[in-house]
């Protein structure tokens, strides 16, 4: 078992697969990063201010100690529950960053590397047959002597 699983570790795409997701978490703290700390307070100060953080509507009872707050991740912390469409909109802003940069991404690398020809399908047994009997009639009716019409 143990020697099953050594060689399940050391092929090439669970290696690969592990990378990919170290770097994939590398890459969304730096976008986390640049929507939360970049993007979205330019964006609030477009907007005149605005946090989108603080964007919230209240789903049932706040504290007496939390009354009038509007610190989402206080009352997120006390138990309150929230909708927090504001959190969702700089998470929707984060997605499109990542989704965005990523396509970039493909399309760089598919005018870099060359597509591989897809090879072409064989052509069925039946056919490749009757093409041999045509070639070997065609071969026979060419021949000196052979029948001509």
């Amino acid at each position: 078992m143990i020697q099953e699983f050594k060689a399940f570790i050391a092929r090439g795409n669970v290696l690969d697969l592990a990378v990919a997701v170290m770097i994939g978490a590398a890459f969304g703290k730096i976008v986390t990063s640049l929507t939360e700390d970049v993007i979205m307070p330019v964006i609030g100060k477009v907007f005149g201010g605005l946090d989108f953080s603080s964007y919230f509507v209240t789903m049932g009872p706040v504290p007496a100690a939390l009354t009038g707050s509007t610190d989402y991740a206080a009352l997120k912390k006390a138990g309150v529950p929230l909708l927090g469409y504001g959190e969702f909109v700089t998470q929707a802003v984060n997605f499109l960053i990542v989704a965005f940069i990523i396509f970039l991404l493909v399309r760089a690398v598919n005018r870099v590397v060359p597509k591989a020809e897809a090879p072409t399908p064989a052509d069925p047994a039946d056919v490749v047959l009757l093409r041999e009997i045509r070639d070997e009639l065609r071969a026979r009716n060419a021949a000196p002597g052979g029948r001509t019409e």
